[in-house]
């Protein structure tokens, strides 16, 4: 059989959505006859992303909650209802042999509707620290892909597969050669580059931190490359220029990292897979602001293995200025610590993902 039919939910942050996206890729190479159908909360990023990675969507009336009493809080069993009741009409018409949930709002009523159903169905936590969509649908998933070790506290140990996270494709490849990466890009090759990274959406403590420090960042010798995030653009282009690129988006990120001699990101785990196949020196600065601090902790991972550097916002004022002085004086050390961080990638992670899949869509297939 080859016409199978794949549900995919995961969304809100690139985060959740090239993972799934990377997935239903693989798939489709290996099942060019399969169908394919995304579903996401209505007014985030992924009703944007996934159609322009080719794959049709599906949007459901969704969101998290809220630290304090707000009105969207009071509206959430509204929400809730009506996705767990849009999310069944979805799997009525659709009839997916599996299902696919890589975090998010929108993955928690799809899920949870498609076990209620018997549809097998899988999840993958790209965190070191759970999520709760993950946490409360995992009882009913029939795997759990994980990318970081010790995930038993969070989930059934009989279920978890160490696979890492899914990167994009093109990541998996051999990076250009650094010097010609810098000549695609139009810098001089002589001199150093920082690449600087704020997540999907750009980062604006990051941003701040990089218009406040790109005088010393130059005098240090780099040149920059700044995504800045759609939102922040029009605030910070004025400062191309020079031995400065701003960008909304980084939309060739293979020839970006590949001319990197430092990276500062933030600590995403989807940023944290990609990045450690670059094999470059990188200083996370993890947001605070999201759920269960995961991105201090998936960074604290990588730091535990001499693999990175991590400041966190409170100590950018402190130590920023101190940590990069100590990096750009010390060629060595970042060349180590890139190497380390390249050892603990896992590039073979969609395809062992997939091969999972695969036993367990062979299985369902003939018990039926």
């Amino acid at each position: 059989m080859d016409n199978y039919r794949f549900l995919l939910s995961g969304g809100g942050t690139g985060g959740h959505i090239y993972p799934a996206v990377a997935i239903a890729d693989e798939l489709r190479r290996r099942h060019p006859r399969a169908q394919f159908l995304f579903v996401g909360a209505s007014d985030r990023m992924e009703m944007e992303k996934v159609p322009q990675a080719g794959y049709e969507i599906k949007g459901l009336w969704i969101s998290g909650l809220e630290r304090k009493i707000t009105l969207k809080n009071l509206l959430f069993p509204v929400k809730l209802l009506a996705s767990l009741m849009k999310a069944n009409a979805i799997i009525t018409d659709f009839k997916p042999h599996l299902v696919i949930g890589t975090g998010g709002f929108a993955s928690g009523p799809t899920l949870r509707m498609a076990s209620s159903r018997g549809i097998p169905c899988v999840l993958q936590e790209q965190n070191s620290f759970a999520g709760i969509t993950n946490k409360w649908l995992a009882g009913k998933a029939a795997r759990v892909f994980v990318a970081y070790p010790g995930m038993e506290r969070f989930f059934p140990k009989a279920k978890i597969r160490f696979t890492g996270n899914p990167v994009r494709a093109e990541l998996c490849e051999s990076l250009p050669d650094k010097q010609q990466a810098k000549g695609d890009l139009n810098q001089q090759e002589d001199r150093k580059t920082l690449v600087v990274l704020g997540g999907s959406l750009g980062a604006r403590r990051i941003n701040q931190l990089i218009e406040s420090e790109l005088g010393f960042l130059q005098e240090l010798g780099f040149q920059i490359l700044w995504q800045c995030g759609k939102g922040y653009y029009q605030t910070y282009k004025k400062y191309t220029g020079p031995g400065v690129e701003v960008t909304p988006f980084i939309k060739d990120m293979r020839t970006a990292l590949a001319a990197a001699d430092l990276i500062i990101s933030r600590a995403g785990a989807g940023s944290v897979s990609e990045l450690a196949l670059v094999g470059a020196p990188v200083l996370f600065i993890p947001s605070p602001n999201v759920a269960e601090d995961h991105q201090r902790k998936n960074a604290e991972a990588i730091v535990a293995k001499n693999a990175a550097v991590m400041l966190l916002e409170s100590e950018l004022e402190e130590s920023f200025e101190k940590t990069l002085e100590g990096l750009a004086a010390n060629p060595e050390g970042m060349r180590a610590m890139g190497t380390a961080f390249k050892e603990l990638a896992m590039p073979g992670a969609t395809a062992a993902i997939v091969d999972e899949i695969e036993v367990l869509l062979h299985k369902a297939t003939s018990d039926e």
